[in-house]
């Protein structure tokens, strides 16, 4: 049988390391000799002796957490020996390792898959509050390990080494070490009074030294990261116990 289909682009690809690696650009292969964590429903196949366990958003704190919070990330312990594929919606996939004394602070909607090595709490965005793209909460990630995030499009990663301001919606990750806030991009004015606006009125800014990750692609608060229902609002107490 001859086909494009079968060409050595699209063939799986062998390394003799086992861990999360690229299949393609929209595809993660995992070459598994022990254990990581996935998104719940993000398997598209495997090979081998594969377990799949589900674990809510990991421990009894995290759940707690993303009940109250609205975010978080539903996982499922991938545990055996063989090959596992995984993908969602056809995202772009993107891998980032991080070193001891590192942190990643991510919205959780954007987390495909990472190493058990790896830890992660859900956070309070400082400064940004309802504006985050997440709302008010994002998994900060620490340890040592590989994660697999998901982009919509090729993303911009910007240095943070002078005032950077990003529209909250299409901010995916950024160094957890960042200062946080909020910006009033649009100018008050006439214009806006009468129901005129740039569509650009609010942006969250960074400042200190790190990076932070854009995707070319708005994606609107609420839904399965942000803090839908009116949950914004929980900053207050909430906040100050999520925080710590």
């Amino acid at each position: 049988m001859r086909s494009e289909l079968f060409s050595a682009e699209n063939l799986e690809k062998e390394s003799a390391q086992p861990g999360l690696r690229l299949q393609n650009s929209k595809l993660l292969k995992a070459e598994l000799n022990g254990e990581f964590m996935a998104r719940v429903g993000s398997m598209v196949a495997y090979q081998g002796q594969v377990q799949f366990e589900a674990l809510g958003s990991g421990g009894l704190g995290k759940f707690l957490k993303q009940k109250l919070t609205g975010e978080g990330v539903p996982l499922m312990k991938v545990s055996g020996h063989g090959d596992v594929f995984l993908a969602e919606n056809a995202a772009d996939i993107h891998l980032i390792d991080l070193e001891p004394g590192d942190g990643l602070s991510i919205n959780g909607a954007n987390v495909l898959a990472f190493d058990s090595t790896l830890n992660y709490d859900i956070k309070m965005v400082q400064g940004a509050g309802a504006l985050s793209n997440a709302g008010l909460f994002n998994c900060v990630f620490t340890g040592y390990g590989r994660i697999a995030v998901t982009t919509k499009g090729t993303p911009v990663v910007l240095t943070v080494d002078q005032p950077t301001y990003v529209d909250p919606q299409a901010a995916i990750c950024w160094s957890a070490n960042l200062q946080t806030g909020y910006h009033r991009a649009e100018q008050m004015g006439l214009g806006t009074l009468l129901g005129r606006t740039t569509g650009e009125r609010f942006t969250m800014s960074f400042a200190g030294q790190g990076f932070v990750v854009v995707q070319p692609s708005e994606e609107p608060p609420g839904g399965f990261a942000g803090a839908a229902h009116g949950q914004q609002q929980q900053g207050g107490i909430l906040g100050n116990l999520l925080g710590n």
